[in-house]
């Protein structure tokens, strides 16, 4: 089972409640390996892997690395520098803040916006103030654009994936942040290069998310899950929908749609 963290797994402060760790630890007895893909780095997901005792390796920046339960980096997929300075250049005209994500850091030029702390709370590190991104413009991970007007990252959203188009991936993880990455970084991809490194077939896999950006995953898995809270249009891409993430949505969906279909093992795949 491959799961989202931010609006899935985790509450709207970041924290497990007892009944998704409960869920965690059923998935294991079942026999069913339960790993995590998110558009965090690596680093902001390692309190999570320690807390689910994560056994199988994990996905960070949206499927863009590939990383063992031990924080060893597998495989990384990273922005060309020249996609990268298209994206800088395109948020910083239209007013959005820029962070970068590269060598296992966190960069920005303005540390005054109010997600800054919001960021710090859910990666747990702090950033690093720099006075352009030229020191890592070959090495990033990630690029976020951050903007408190959701209309107007809506907008920028359509417009980098113009610009970009075949040279990186641009989709909001929140309605505040767009997320830009290798084309290969996506959460499909991650899916399949999970599965690959664990040896299970993506049909043998279930999925869960709450955003557009995980669609990409629902269209490979065999099975998919949205949360209560999504938006319609990630509700109607699932096979299957839950209760909210503030109702314990993901420990119920193991429950309702996972366990009784590990039980009945071997051959189910799609519902």
């Amino acid at each position: 089972m491959v799961s989202d963290i931010d609006g899935t797994l985790v509450l709207p402060d970041k924290s497990l409640t007892p009944a998704a760790l409960e869920a965690g630890r059923k998935l294991d007895a079942a026999g069913v390996g339960l790993t995590l893909v998110s558009s965090r780095p690596a680093r902001g997901m390692a309190a999570l892997v320690k807390a689910l005792d994560l056994k199988v390796p994990f996905a960070a920046f949206n499927g863009g690395s590939v990383v063992a339960p031990d924080g060893t980096l597998i495989s990384a997929k990273r922005l060309s520098a020249g996609a990268a300075g298209k994206a800088i250049d395109l948020f910083q005209s239209r007013g959005v803040l820029v962070w970068a994500f590269a060598d296992d850091n966190w960069f920005l030029t303005d540390t005054s916006s109010p997600y800054v702390q919001r960021e710090r709370h859910t990666v747990d590190f702090d950033p690093t103030l720099v006075s352009d991104f030229k020191g890592v413009i070959d090495r990033i991970d990630k690029l976020v654009g951050v903007s408190g007007e959701p209309d107007l990252l809506a907008d920028v959203e359509g417009e980098a994936q113009a610009l970009l188009d075949g040279q990186a991936n641009a989709r909001r993880s929140q309605t505040y942040y767009l997320d830009v990455t290798n084309p290969q970084a996506d959460k499909g991809h991650a899916v399949r290069a999970l599965c690959a490194e664990i040896g299970v077939p993506t049909t043998q896999t279930a999925v869960i998310g709450d955003q557009a950006n995980d669609m990409a995953m629902f269209a490979v898995a065999g099975l998919s899950i949205a949360m209560g809270q999504g938006t319609d249009e990630v509700k109607a891409a699932a096979d299957f929908v839950t209760d909210a993430n503030t109702e314990d949505g993901f420990a119920k969906a193991v429950d309702r749609f996972i366990l009784p279909r590990a039980a009945n093992r071997p051959g189910q795949t799609r519902p």
